[in-house]
């Protein structure tokens, strides 16, 4: 009878420290995985102001070429150029 009991407290204490012991990896497994993210943020955090940098400047780019394209474009090319005259046509209608 005694071994019974034994047996029985052993299989339950196995089925409870395996439990626990699974537990502990995964608390484990994940203040590791938490400490590799926050180790992480500083470097991703520069990565990402170095993209909006990068865009900021081409976005720049781009504006001052399209405002200097309008000034251009407005302000004329300097030069006069030959406008078409205006040439007075007849218009015939056959049968009147």
């Amino acid at each position: 009878m005694e071994q019974a009991v034994i047996a029985a407290l052993l299989l339950v204490g196995l089925v409870i420290g395996a439990g626990v012991g699974a537990s502990y990896a995964r608390a484990k497994r994940g203040w590791k995985d938490y400490r590799a993210a926050r180790n992480s943020v500083p470097g991703a955090r520069r990565n990402a102001w170095t993209a909006i940098r990068g865009v900021a400047v081409k976005a720049a780019v781009i504006a001052l070429l399209l405002v200097g394209a309008a000034a251009y474009a407005a302000s004329g090319s300097g030069e006069e150029r030959a406008s078409p005259t205006p040439t007075a046509t007849t218009s015939h209608r056959p049968g009147r």
